[in-house]
């Protein structure tokens, strides 16, 4: 590390770019084969795609009918990461129903289309899904069960980067964006990135550069003057129940369209997905009429959802491959993914790893680290699939009733419960703090709920953003009036999951948080601070670096 003239630099083997999961793989699968690493996001981990997904652990079984390659691909890693990441994931199993209305022949032809691809596939009597699946309609005529499972991606991330960080040096940058490259002879010698948090500016000196930034990966390949990545963004919205409807994944067995799976994640449920292409990654969230959809559709197999009360809406945007002449189809594009060497481009150290689904991204990664290793002439092997994630508390607090046995084990009365919907006590919120990865010395609300269940609860942070502010104050982590902008940046955030989704019990509940937090606390006097214009940046950068 050196500063020179004012400017901050970094040094490191390879700068992968895109703290999602796909990213934070790449990061454990280099450092596995000695290669140090230095990880960078505009944001924080899981701020994509990654953060906007269902959690579903593919048996493959969804892609059986349109897309085999990925299909076997699914299952294969599914398999992988039930054994190297056990603790992240929850073998609930699934069903594939169809109910009166859809097509026979399709439900037909589904287990031969499994078979195809190596996807274990029993068929069910009605009476015998039911039995697995009381919620099912009445009005299903055929179900036959598949290996799926569910997923967390949160600690899956995390873990991620507590492994790569145990192995050697290598690190992770929250909110760190990469603005420009500089490039000599065909190699680009680092890349300017500026750091949100201050708004200073850093070079970052590497020999090799991966560019794993999801939705964004075209517009990052393009700051190297790279045109070759072509995707098509398709938003998928969801919503999350108060219980868990389902034990196991139950999915629509017809052609993907809206409101047709539910995934179990812990105590809840996730009931999804639509599938609308966008241009604008900008605002990325559900809209009232896209909750509309998902129950219309999904009430036909679960008529329970009709009177289930739901607790927040979320959207990620799905970063497909787009081949020539092909449509602009979010539900048809393939969900395979492509390793982008940027030779042709006339780049030597510079790759790009785009497209994919949660289940594959090890394998993805895998595929990342061959080429980047390679290039680096270092001949070690992968060894993502053999060895098992981290489980220490760096990581776990993400896990559904891990901060209550946590509590109950040590029972400790002076440790009190800042969120009571999830049992988070005052120690959890200082383990992780200290023990996750990513943490700073200025934690935020948003960061901290992020690496653990506050405000994932019913009452999503209308009480427990209180009492963790306060928490943060009374360690003297928070000593000025930045700390209550954490605490609006954190309710504003669950606000907009809520909008969406505000009636019958929600209503009130959402009208007593906005008495707490605007009338008790003031927060509605608080602007929100507005990022910094594209030419605001370069005029920073030009500053800076003269």
């Amino acid at each position: 590390m050196s500063n020179k003239a004012g400017l901050l630099e970094l040094e490191t083997e390879v700068l992968i770019i895109g703290g999602g999961v796909t990213g934070t793989g790449v990061m454990r699968d280099l450092a596995l084969r000695g290669i140090s690493c230095l990880l960078i996001d505009r944001k924080d981990l899981n701020a994509g795609a990654s953060g906007g997904n269902h959690g579903l652990l593919h048996s493959g079984g969804r892609y059986a009918t349109s897309d085999c390659e990925t299909a076997a691909e699914c299952r294969i890693e599914g398999e992988i990461l039930k054994s190297i990441a056990a603790d992240a994931v929850d073998p609930c199993g699934g069903i594939f129903a169809a109910v009166e209305g859809d097509d026979p022949d399709f439900a037909e032809k589904f287990p031969q289309h499994c078979e195809r691809a190596g996807i274990s596939c029993t068929e069910l009597t009605n009476t015998e899904a039911r039995q697995l699946e009381p919620a099912l309609s009445d009005r299903v005529f055929a179900a036959f069960q598949v290996p799926d499972a569910s997923i967390d991606p949160f600690r899956l991330t995390l873990a991620n980067v507590q492994h790569a960080k145990q192995i050697n040096d290598s690190d992770y940058l929250p909110h760190t964006q990469v603005i420009s490259f500089e490039i000599t002879d065909g190699e680009i010698t680092s890349a300017i990135c500026q750091d949100h948090r201050s708004g200073s500016i850093l070079k970052i000196r590497a020999r090799q550069f991966v560019n794993a930034t999801g939705a964004w990966a075209k517009m990052v390949a393009e700051l190297a003057d790279c045109h070759d990545v072509n995707l098509l963004y398709s938003k998928g919205s969801l919503i999350i129940s108060n219980t868990r409807i389902t034990q196991g994944v139950v999915n629509r067995l017809r052609p993907p369209g809206d409101g047709d799976i539910v995934v179990p994640g812990g105590t809840v449920s996730l009931l999804g997905t639509t599938s609308d292409s966008i241009d604008n990654l900008d605002k990325i969230r559900p809209s009232v009429a896209e909750v509309d959809r998902i129950l219309k559709q999904g009430t036909a197999l679960i008529p329970g959802l009709e009177t289930t009360r739901f607790i927040r809406a979320f959207a990620g945007v799905r970063p497909l491959l787009m081949s020539s002449g092909a449509a602009q189809d979010g539900r048809r594009a393939s969900r395979g993914f492509t390793l982008y060497d940027h030779q042709q481009q006339g780049l030597s150290n510079f790759a790009t790893i785009a497209g994919g689904k949660l289940t594959t991204y090890r394998l993805m990664a895998e595929k990342t680290g061959d080429l980047v290793a390679k290039r680096l002439n270092n001949s070690n092997p992968c060894r993502t699939a053999e060895l098992t994630l981290p489980t220490d508390e760096g990581v776990r607090w993400t896990e559904p009733g891990y901060s209550a046995r946590h509590w109950f084990k040590h029972s400790n009365a002076s440790d009190l419960i800042l969120c009571e919907c999830e049992m988070v006590p005052q120690s959890a919120v200082d383990k992780v703090i200290k023990l996750a990865p990513g943490a700073e010395d200025e934690m935020t609300v948003q960061a901290i709920g992020l690496r653990s269940r506050i405000g994932k609860g019913t009452c999503q942070g209308a009480f427990c953003s209180m009492r963790v502010t306060s928490h943060l104050y009374d360690q003297h982590i928070y000593n000025n009036r930045d700390g209550l902008r954490h605490m609006r940046d954190f309710v504003g955030g669950r606000f907009k999951g809520i909008k969406p989704i505000l009636w019958g019990e929600q209503m009130p509940q959402f009208e007593l948080a906005e008495t707490m937090h605007c009338g008790l606390m003031g927060l509605d006097f608080f602007e929100p601070e507005l990022p910094k214009s594209d030419d605001q940046v370069k005029s920073e950068n030009s500053e800076s670096s003269s």
